[in-house]
């Protein structure tokens, strides 16, 4: 068996196991020799291929022929280590136990809020925990916070000697784990940080305990070949960690309420980098609810669905249905199946679909700073009539132009999770579809369409990459009507050429410009049936060829030079994108993450051509930093025999952190240029200098 089908055969193996409270993987590998956590990789890898049966609220596997491994998961998450039995003579300090729990998916301790919240009631928590834990779009789980009468306990001015010691450990594991690498850290050093961020949740560290958790779902994703993992989600999960811990660790003794966060540019307070247990929720009273849209949300540990709406003010807010899946190849069913599950606020007898098509009427509504919406047993609702999305309170959300939304997108970014206000990263444009080109990586096509008023191109991607959902089939069916007008819903996908993922979309107002050159309304809008509302959620639902305008498509009116497809504006680059050659130091910021500390070095040769082509493009820092990176890298010292000596990688840390930093803030420099036009007047990098004559 080459290695290849065996992580592929791993990454379907994992995705039946229950799942596992973090600080109980950290103390099942913590009681194992030296010896056998050598083993430990090995023996997680012939445990995965061994079959996996449940029988109730347990999961056995047959490890030999006298050998039976159990795991006790109520509810689907093994809560602690007595729950994980073996049967051979060296139980439970055994190597089978430890391979089991670093095979499940991690699960977080979340669920277990609202039991303690006043203002719910019996109903268990359905929702994924923490967002952090997961390194994708992650969904707002529908679990409520303590009541605004509990309210927060006053947090101490300064960091205490037990959150310093917790930040310490945290960031030496955290260090240890960027110079392994995702090929060198194996379940014991994934250990090692799950138990170092324990130990920072109960020092009171709620936001880098669950980074540290994000941090080691990504590398196991990474590790199994899970279909779900991108290397930018990693590097973005790791720069928050050692970013916090960073922040953490140069805080004075007892005296420094704030510390500067390396990826943020002013002092962040310490409030901040502590985080919270919980969502905190306030008394909102009666609210009048408009429903707006509804998504399926797919993960790597949960399936589900979330509706939006927005209030008569313009806020909006989720209701979320979503729980944990045990196996990834039914997951994609549950999302889609749980936009037709009853709306869990108040009485009201809606789905999500059918919400995001009408309204509710609250009484005694919470609603946290995040937008979710309690559901607490004082919480009543009841039916009442939708609104369009082009009539108010809704319309508003449309009126604010593109570019001064992809800046409120791009700065909600560099907030916490859970600081985010709903719907800050949403984009809501009126577009005319200009047909496919070959923009995307490799020449691939991609849907192309033009936002009102604007001569913007923006390339349109599925909402979510699953096939099983229905956006691709969507936008495949969406792009044989060059020209057809749309009002839409998408989630701005950071890149350096304008781009979108469409979530739902709509029919616009009769009179909107669309065409972007004087022309009005004309017929290429949806043709949807009557209890479509005139909008279609693309990951839940469907669009059919009669849904879409009669006819060939008159698309806008423009010359086309020969070979592009019709309704493709001229001037539209079809090539890959032009601009600074930030890949030169991003590429090693992600290798690595990738390969560690001791990926090979190159050349001098291609070191100076690197450092050359950087400076030409007015990128000086950025080559300063990729020769720092470099240089952390190499310096290590050796002793009489030869052999390397460990130290604690933090030098090499603090300067791949610096790179990495960089690289965030010339990508969301790129990203606003692209959509407000600027990035086609320079081909170098020199424009994204700051007033000092100093890069970004």
């Amino acid at each position: 068996m080459n290695a290849t089908t065996r992580t592929t055969q791993t990454a379907h193996a994992t995705s039946s196991w229950p799942g596992v409270r973090p600080e109980v993987v950290a103390e099942v590998v913590s009681g194992l020799s030296a010896r056998l956590q050598k083993r430990l990789d090995g023996a997680a890898a012939k445990l995965a291929e061994r079959p996996l049966s449940r029988e109730g609220d347990e999961w056995r596997v047959q490890v030999d022929e006298e050998v039976l491994l159990v795991l006790h998961a109520p509810g689907g998450v093994v809560a602690g280590p007595s729950d994980v039995r073996c049967g051979c003579l060296l139980a439970p300090a055994c190597v089978h136990r430890a391979a089991a729990v670093s095979l499940c998916p991690l699960a977080e301790a979340e669920a277990e809020v609202e039991a303690d919240d006043p203002n719910v009631g019996t109903t268990p928590a359905e929702g994924p925990g923490t967002p952090a834990a997961t390194a994708t779009t992650t969904p707002p789980g529908p679990e409520p916070g303590p009541g605004p009468e509990s309210g927060p306990e006053p947090e101490p001015a300064a960091l205490t000697p037990a959150e310093r010691d917790a930040a310490r450990h945290l960031h030496r594991a955290a260090c240890a784990l960027l110079a392994a690498g995702v090929s060198g850290a194996g379940a014991v050093a994934q250990a090692e940080l799950l138990r170092a961020g324990h130990g920072a949740r109960v020092a009171g560290l709620y936001r880098p305990a669950a980074a540290a958790v994000a941090v080691v779902t990504g590398i196991r994703a990474a590790r199994s070949g899970a279909p779900d993992h991108r290397l930018a989600d990693l590097v973005a999960a790791l720069r928050e960690l050692l970013g916090l811990t960073t922040a953490l660790n140069t805080l004075t003794a007892a005296t420094t309420p704030t510390a500067p966060v390396a990826p943020l540019a002013a002092p962040t307070p310490l409030a901040t980098l502590r985080g919270t247990a919980r969502q905190a929720y306030a008394e909102e009273g009666g609210l009048r609810l408009y429903g707006l849209f509804a998504e399926p949300v797919l993960t790597a540990t949960h399936a589900g669905a979330v509706s939006w709406a927005v209030d008569a003010g313009g806020r909006l807010s989720t209701i979320a249905e979503v729980t944990p899946h045990g196996d990834v190849t039914t997951a994609a069913p549950l999302a889609v199946g749980a936009g037709n599950r009853t709306v869990r606020l108040g009485d009201a007898a809606l789905s999500h679909r059918q919400f995001s098509r009408a309204g509710l009427a609250v009484q005694g509504a919470t609603r946290s700073t995040g937008g979710r919406l309690g559901a607490g047993a004082s919480v009543r609702a009841v039916r009442a009539a939708g609104a369009a999305w082009t009539a108010e309170p809704v319309a508003r959300l449309w009126a604010e132009p593109p570019a001064a939304q992809v800046a409120r997108a791009l700065a909600a970014q560099e907030l916490p999770y859970g600081s985010r206000p709903a719907g800050s990263d949403l984009l809501f444009l009126d577009v005319v579809l200009l047909g496919t080109a070959p923009t995307g990586p490799g020449g691939a096509l991609q849907l192309l369409a033009r936002p009102v008023g604007t001569g913007t191109v923006v390339a349109l991607r599925p909402g979510h990459e699953h096939p099983d959902l229905a956006f691709r089939a969507n936008l495949a069916l969406l792009a044989t009507a060059p020209g057809l007008r749309l009002r839409l819903i998408g989630r701005l996908e950071r890149a350096d050429r304008p781009e979108l993922r469409v979530l739902a979309i709509g029919t616009p107002w009769d009179g909107s410009d669309y065409d972007g050159h004087g022309g009005h309304g004309g017929h290429d809008r949806l043709a949807l049936p009557a209890d479509r509302a005139d909008r279609v959620n693309l990951g839940l639902e469907r669009l059919q060829t009669a849904d879409l305008p009669a006819g060939p498509s008159a698309g806008p009116s423009v010359d086309l030079p020969a070979g592009l497809p019709a309704g493709l504006p001229a001037e539209l680059p079809t090539g890959p994108p032009l601009g600074p050659p930030v890949h030169v130091l991003g590429r090693r910021v992600e290798q690595t993450v990738t390969t560690g500390r001791s990926a090979p070095a190159p050349g001098a040769a291609t070191a100076a051509a690197d450092r050359a082509l950087l400076r030409a493009s007015g990128l000086a820092t950025a080559a300063e930093l990729l020769d720092g990176l470099r240089a952390a890298a190499a310096d290590q010292r050796r002793d009489v025999f030869g052999r390397i000596v460990a130290d604690d990688h933090d030098a090499f840390a603090t300067a791949w952190l610096a790179a990495a930093d960089y690289t965030e803030a010339l990508a969301t420099a790129l990203c606003s240029a692209s959509w407000s036009g600027e990035q086609d007047d320079s081909e170098d990098g020199s424009e994204y200098e700051a007033e000092d004559g100093k890069e970004l």
